[in-house]
This record gives structure tokens, C-alpha cells and sequence, in this order.
């Protein structure tokens, strides 16, 4: 039995957690617990800084005790998200156990598992803490669960990194090679720095990346010739990969904001008594989405947020006993910024799918700035509360629009 199938507290109170922590949701819980979290990281990695400075080892009860205050709150964290593992989109079709497991596994959770682990081993060994300074400072890139900048890059590096391991193993090449021409040149001239190839990598290394420390310098015409190879074959190797991530973060980027076109906005049924300044507005508001294929997008039982139009791609309505594709220039899930209910279908990305969002709480935003787009909206849900509650126009499912049980009221809140 699935969790929407048991709408008890339980389940209730662990979606609100999956939410509040990591379903991107707009409330003030959620930012007051995002604020503070990354407030916590600032500070606790501030203390592991401050603590190498000798002037400042008198504050060292203090930095102790702001780091046993994080890993406190980091370990009730890490709790809190193992705990709500099943809520997760991405595991929703595993059990409870195997979601679990897989947080475990994923490297967010290991960095979270790092960061909190010295202070507790200190308990268990006479080390100080100083010592698990790294694994300490490795709560730095928590920072990356809130920064969608740094996800977009780690996104960049994941999808690129078979070109970025081809630049490696060129890179480590072009080390090997200079090495072993410096070892033939230099070998009986300078012994000490040239005399084996590993020896050689040094000096390398420290000129492919043209940092040139000047420590060991060929002395010889051959080795010299060899040098001023190196260093030129060094900007055209370190180019590469930074070419490489620039272009596909500009791709991203491009992706993520492609153009918002107007007559798409407009045809939808719930704007479309809106006039041109209205849906301006809007278009501002709307946020791009990339989805993978097999992705899923929305969840059956969850709380719904936010609607989606399709700006490129297919993706495919699970609805009992069948199931309904939509296509570019159809949306779903507009049924979500005028109710606060829980999902009737889930909805799945059939291939590579461009989206985009508009969520409940921007919405909200708009409203305050233009009553009139609230007014429209009212207008619209008025004359859609005849519909036929099995009939599809879009969204999920023309369910939404009825009211939810007392405790789908009370979990919405």
C-alpha cells in the first residue's frame, strides 16, 4: 500500500518534513529552515577557520561549543531526510527501505555523514578535532543543497564527464611525455632533479600548469627546446577543459532559460481572459525546467505546488486504468494554484522534456501586485466547479478542483 493510499499523521508529518527540507516548497517554514541551516554552515565553518589562528585559541570553549550546536542540528538533519527518504521523488516507486538505502548512498548524504562524524569519534579517541579539520570543513558544500548555481554546475561536470576524463588522460599524457624528454635531455646534467621520470613529473607538472616555480630549470639546449614545448602544449591542455564546462554551463544556462512565448501563456484556459499586461506578468514569473526521460515530474498524493507547461517534449499521465500524453503547447496541473490538493496521477517525462513552472506561491506574488490577475482566477475556477469531476481539460484530472477530506485540508495548510 502506498503512502497516499494511508493519509494518516505519520505519513502527513513525514511529507511536510520532505517538503520543508528538500521539496522545494515556498512557505515561510521552509525558508525560515533553509535560512538557518545555511546560517549554520557559514558559521561553523567561520569557527573551523578561526580556530588556526593563535591569537584567537582563547575563544576555543566557544568554537567547541558552536560545533557541537551544528553537529546537533546536522545530525537531527541528516535524521529528518534518511526519515523521509520515501517521500522523494526518485524513490517513490522503491519501499521505504531501499529509498533509505539510497540516500545513504547518494553523495550528499555522505558528505552530510562526514561532517558530522569527527566530534562523535572524538568521543570514542583521544584525537583532537583539529586533526578531522577537513572532514569538518567538508559541511562547506552543504551550501550546494541550496544554491541552484552549484547544482547547475555539478550538473555540467556530471553530464560532461566523459569529454572531462578524455582531457585528463591528455593532460596526464602530455606530463609523461615531457617528463620522460626532460630525462633523456637533463639526466646527466642534473641528476638530482632529472634522474628518473617520476622525479622529472615534478618540474612537469609545475610547467604544463605554467606555474613555474623556477626551482628546477633545464640547463641544457635540448632541454630548453623541450621546455618551450611543454609550456605552449600547457595553455592548450589546461584550455581544454575549461572550454569544455564554460560551453555546456552556457548550454545549461540557455536551457534553463529559454524564451517564454507568448501565445503558449494565452492559451491557456486560466489566462486567457487576461489582457496583454497581465500576462506579461506571468511570463515573468515562469521558471524553466529540464527533465530527463523516465523522469518523474509530479507524484501522485503529493501536495500540488505548482503547474507546468510544455515548451518541448512529451510526458505521459498515469490515470487509473489508463494513460494520456500531452505534447508541446499543452500544460498540466493548473488545477494546483487555485486549490491546495494533493495529486490524483503521476505525470512522467517519456523523453528528454523542457518545462515550464509556475508555482502557487509566485502566484500569490502576482496577485498582491495586480488584484486583477486574482480576480480572473476566481472568474475561471467559478465557472469550472460544474465540470465533471472525471473529465480531463489539461490538468491531472478535473478531481482537484473538488474539495479535499478534512485532512488533505490540513496538511495543504
Amino acid at each position: 500500500m502506498t503512502t497516499e493510499e494511508r493519509p494518516g499523521w505519520y505519513f502527513r508529518l513525514r511529507r511536510r518534513v520532505h517538503v520543508v527540507l528538500d521539496g522545494g516548497a515556498n512557505d515561510r517554514m521552509t525558508r525560515l529552515v533553509h535560512r538557518g541551516l545555511i546560517g549554520l554552515v557559514a558559521l561553523s565553518v567561520l569557527c573551523v577557520v578561526l580556530e588556526s589562528v593563535h591569537d584567537y585559541r582563547r575563544f576555543s570553549p566557544w568554537f567547541l561549543g558552536v560545533e557541537r550546536v551544528a553537529v546537533a542540528c546536522f545530525t537531527i538533519e541528516y535524521l529528518l531526510r534518511l526519515w523521509s527518504a520515501p517521500d522523494h521523488t526518485p524513490y517513490s516507486d522503491r519501499s521505504p527501505l531501499v529509498a533509505r538505502l539510497a540516500f545513504v548512498t547518494s553523495w550528499s548524504a555522505v558528505i552530510d555523514l562526514l561532517t558530522i562524524l569527527p566530534l562523535y569519534l572524538s568521543f570514542f579517541i583521544s584525537a583532537d578535532l583539529g586533526v578531522m579539520v577537513l572532514f569538518r570543513l567538508l559541511r562547506f558544500f552543504k551550501l550546494a543543497r541550496y544554491s541552484a548555481g552549484i547544482r547547475t554546475l555539478v550538473a555540467v561536470m556530471e553530464a560532461e564527464r566523459k569529454a572531462l576524463g578524455a582531457s585528463a588522460i591528455l593532460l596526464f599524457g602530455a606530463v609523461l611525455f615531457s617528463a620522460t624528454a626532460i630525462h633523456i635531455a637533463e639526466q646527466e646534467t642534473q641528476p638530482e632533479a632529472f634522474g628518473s621520470i617520476p622525479s622529472a613529473m615534478w618540474w612537469a607538472i609545475v610547467t604544463i600548469t605554467t606555474v613555474g616555480y623556477g626551482d628546477v630549470t633545464p640547463v641544457t639546449l635540448a632541454g630548453r627546446l623541450i621546455a618551450s614545448v611543454t609550456m605552449v602544449t600547457g595553455y592548450v591542455m589546461l584550455g581544454l577543459p575549461v572550454g569544455i564546462v564554460a560551453t555546456a554551463f552556457a548550454e545549461e544556462i540557455h536551457r534553463r532559460e529559454f524564451v517564454v512565448t507568448w501565445s503558449m501563456v494565452a492559451s491557456v484556459p486560466l489566462f486567457r481572459t487576461m489582457d496583454a499586461s497581465n500576462i506579461a506578468e506571468i511570463m515573468r514569473y515562469l521558471s524553466a525546467q529540464s527533465v530527463p526521460a523516465g523522469a518523474l515530474i509530479v507524484r501522485r498524493g503529493d501536495l500540488a505546488q505548482s503547474m507546468y507547461f510544455i515548451a518541448e517534449g512529451e510526458v505521459e499521465i498515469e490515470l487509473p486504468g489508463k494513460s494520456v500524453r500531452l505534447g508541446v503547447g499543452q500544460f498540466f496541473g493548473e488545477m494546483a494554484i487555485l486549490h491546495k490538493t494533493l495529486r490524483t496521477a503521476n505525470v512522467r517525462a517519456m523523453e528528454p522534456t523542457k518545462l515550464l513552472a509556475l508555482d502557487a506561491f509566485d502566484l500569490q506574488t502576482l496577485i498582491l501586485r495586480n488584484p486583477e490577475i486574482g480576480d480572473c482566477i476566481r472568474e475561471v475556477a467559478e465557472t469550472r466547479r460544474d465540470m465533471a469531476p472525471g473529465q480531463q481539460r489539461g490538468d491531472l484530472l478535473e478531481a482537484e478542483l473538488q474539495e479535499r477530506n478534512g485532512a488533505s485540508e490540513n496538511f495543504a495548510k
